[in-house]
């Protein structure tokens, strides 16, 4: 992709978007006003009223034609009027992809005088814009809208702002950029994992690769038709462009969607798949495409696991999490209102797709929680990985011009890491068991809790506090590394104390539904040091007094 061009009325919101999916992308931004005003030395609004808008115009074309010349991958907010000179037009088409935000002529004003009363508030002396100094500045904008709406509409992508704030917006350009397959690492970050089990299948982590979601299918060989499914979040974002995509490819996409959150990993939502299906007609060699986070990749997996004894299944996952851990492995599943993931299968897939551009399209929370995931890897395996997150605790957190390259580079070790583990123990019978690490607590804290209340990683960052208190007071866990473990932990964002309130009672009962349960007793995974974990029982009573402690006690 090269430089990224935003088009559309005062009050869209070009130059604070713009500035976010800069940081996003990590790319230069570009205000061609406040270049303008930089060279003028000068507001706006008195260019307009001292040279006029024939002068004005001029030096944005000027500008805009300097700017969009020289620069190759920059973000570039426009000017409001700019599209009315058609070698405007036709430079910027040219050297980019050109985004118009849609915005009605209300919300316009309502921002435009939003922005007027903020800067009052702040003591600054706002600018009077040409437009709000107008007798009607509402009929002025619904004249603008009006004279060049032709021309905004002449852009590669359009994006609706009405409602939303100018982080979703950003959020929705870049989904528009991948699905398209417009958005490319320079250089391009592929990377290809085979795992061997089940007859072998790939994970290929491909930054924008959901942009190329049709090419991958197209080498499994599969029917034409495939089962999309999706959750109410990420529909918005990515289903009607992958769907679109995958028809220019000769397939024939069908859509589902379930309500986002945990709570749709339940029998009702896997017997409404079942039943689609079956409306359908799915037939046996129809593939399931499961296109959203853990939750969409484990009720999806689980459905393709068990209709017709088994339908082939391709995981595209969204979130950091089901990247890293959930759509690697093949684990599929349900809760159960007594335990989380009791129902379930080992079904792997045909693909993994593994895009982690869509990072950058996550809601905070959302992004962070996966990182809890990432941190298991670095303490029950690799201490190179546990070190290199440390280092960039900062900027993963932040998520402040996070690197294509470190985000890929992260996300592909994980799976590596996972990969080893399942090609080894593929059910679980032995060594893949060290996966857990941090889950007995999470998972029963998620039930007792109530599915949602807590992110899985939000429930794994405080199972994994737990689990080293374990560790630590039984004397095979130097308190140092503790310390360092919850350290990073709360870098990344994630939660190292719990203030909620459950009973302590509750949880250890529910330890007890745990799958790694011999014999009535639960199998704990322990930490020795960073990167060394061993899988044991240890004492009832110690376990009782750590859990009571971390849950009782309220710290600051």
């Amino acid at each position: 992709m090269h430089n990224i061009f935003l088009i559309g009325l005062s009050g869209s919101g070009k130059s604070t978007v713009g500035r976010i999916l800069a940081q996003l992308l990590d790319r230069p931004f570009f205000n061609i006003d406040e270049l303008i005003e930089q060279e003028c030395g000068e507001r706006i609004s008195t260019l307009f009223a001292r040279y006029g808008e024939e002068y004005f115009r001029s030096c944005e074309s000027r500008l805009l034609a300097q700017v969009a010349q020289t620069e190759e991958n920059a973000v570039i907010a426009t000017g409001g009027g700019s599209i009315t000179k058609a070698e405007n037009r036709s430079l910027i088409r040219s050297r980019g992809v050109v985004v118009y935000l849609l915005v009605d002529p209300e919300t316009a004003l309502e921002r435009l005088n939003q922005q007027h009363l903020e800067k009052l508030a702040q003591q600054e002396v706002p600018e009077i814009r040409p437009l709000l100094a107008s007798p009607d500045p509402l009929k002025s904008l619904q004249e603008l809208l009006q004279d060049r709406s032709t021309w905004y509409e002449e852009a590669h992508f359009t994006c609706s702002t009405r409602n939303k704030s100018a982080e979703r917006i950003a959020q929705e350009i870049i989904a528009m950029f991948i699905s398209s397959g417009e958005l490319v690492a320079d250089p391009h970050i592929l990377h290809v994992r085979r795992i061997h089990v089940d007859g072998g299948y790939n994970t290929v982590v491909d930054w924008g690769g959901i942009g190329r979601i049709a090419q991958n299918l197209k080498l499994l060989g599969l029917p034409r038709r495939v089962f999309l499914i999706t959750d109410s979040n990420i529909r918005g974002l990515y289903a009607s462009m992958v769907s679109g995509t995958l028809q220019s490819y000769g397939f024939e996409p069908l859509l589902y969607t379930v309500p986002a959150g945990e709570a749709s990993k339940s029998q009702d939502q896997l017997y409404a798949l079942y039943d689609w299906f079956i409306e359908q007609r799915a037939e046996r060699g129809e593939a399931i495409l499961a296109l959203g986070g853990g939750m969409v990749g484990d009720l999806a997996g689980y459905a393709a696991a068990t209709y017709l004894r088994g339908v082939p299944l391709i995981q595209i996952p969204t979130s950091l999490l089901a990247q890293v851990d959930a759509a690697i492995g093949g684990k599929t599943g349900i809760n159960h209102t007594r335990g989380k993931n009791l129902i379930g299968a080992f079904y792997h897939p045909r693909l993994v797709l593994v895009d982690p551009a869509a990072l950058l399209t996550l809601p905070v929370r959302e992004r962070t929680e996966g990182w809890a995931e990432v941190v298991k890897y670095g303490i029950i395996l690799d201490t190179n990985l546990f070190a290199q997150l440390e280092e960039y605790a900062e900027t993963l957190r932040e998520f402040t011009h996070p690197p294509a390259s470190l985000l890929c580079q992260i996300v592909t070790r994980c799976i590596a890491l996972k990969a080893a583990i399942i090609e080894e123990d593929e059910h679980e019978h032995g060594r893949r068991i060290i996966l857990n690490y941090g889950h007995t607590v999470a998972h029963a804290l998620e039930n007792v809790a109530g599915y949602g209340e807590l992110l899985h990683g939000e429930a794994v960052s405080l199972g994994m506090v737990v689990a080293g208190m374990i560790a630590q007071q039984a004397g095979i866990f130097p308190e140092a590394e503790l310390m360092r473990q919850n350290k990073l932990l709360k870098a990344l964002g994630l939660p190292i104390t719990y203030t909620g309130s459950v009973s302590v009672r509750d949880i250890l009962s529910a330890m007890q539904m745990d799958k790694k349960v011999t014999g009535k007793q639960v199998r704990w995974v322990m930490p020795r040091h960073l990167g060394d974990v061993t899988v044991t029982a240890m004492p009832d009573d110690l376990i009782e007094s750590v859990i009571t402690a971390f849950f009782t006690e309220k710290r600051p």
